[in-house]
């Protein structure tokens, strides 16, 4: 299945993290997006690769919608020269935001909230709410870890093996929109072998 997204939700981290590698790879990803017109809807932060990702999305003339919740506002972390910031009530409600305004997500490194964010987005599909592809930008072998802990769900027999169907694992920003010309159908599997 081909997918041409209109926007794209990118979750990452609000740190910039410990190799430059992180940096430039979302700075080639926000460019890519603003070159092809794809929309970017993000987190709404202002610092960390959040940041990067979207000052690169804004300096090449592409849309960017922000998404954070009041109370981190209150700290001033939120970008302030967006096409478009909701500020939401809470968490939970940012991310149901940034998941009806999105065609599919991309997860950069980051940290516990990156990693939320994705489990909870992963799990959407395996339940059958959404069917919307799921790219994760393993930079310098950063995923590893979680793919790993994917496959152990698998042989511990605590998921299907069609799970590794609900996300693609990437090595560079070019790779994320090549993958969108064969994305796997989600398999019936990942979600009645639990039933």
């Amino acid at each position: 299945m081909t997918f041409t997204p209109k926007s794209l939700c990118v979750f990452c981290g609000s740190k910039n993290g410990n190799d430059p590698e992180f940096v430039k790879e979302a700075q080639k990803l926000g460019k890519m997006m603003a070159d092809q017109g794809v929309e970017l809807v993000y987190g709404g932060g202002s610092i960390g690769i959040m940041g990067v990702i979207a000052e690169e999305v804004l300096a090449h003339g592409g849309r960017v919608t922000g998404v954070i919740p009041e109370f981190l506002q209150k700290f001033e972390v939120g970008h302030q020269n967006l096409n478009e910031l909701i500020i939401t009530e809470s968490m939970h409600d940012r991310k149901r935001t940034m998941f009806e305004r999105s065609d599919g997500f991309i997860v950069l490194p980051g940290g516990l909230g990156t990693m939320d964010e994705t489990f909870e987005i992963m799990t959407w599909k395996q339940l059958r709410l959404h069917d919307k592809p799921i790219i994760v930008l393993d930079t310098k072998n950063y995923w590893q870890p979680f793919h790993q802990l994917v496959e152990a769900t698998i042989a511990g027999d605590f998921a299907h093996e069609a799970v590794r169907d609900l996300y693609c694992l990437v090595k560079t920003a070019e790779d994320v929109f090549h993958s969108f010309k064969d994305l796997p159908n989600t398999r019936e599997e990942v979600f009645t072998s639990h039933l």
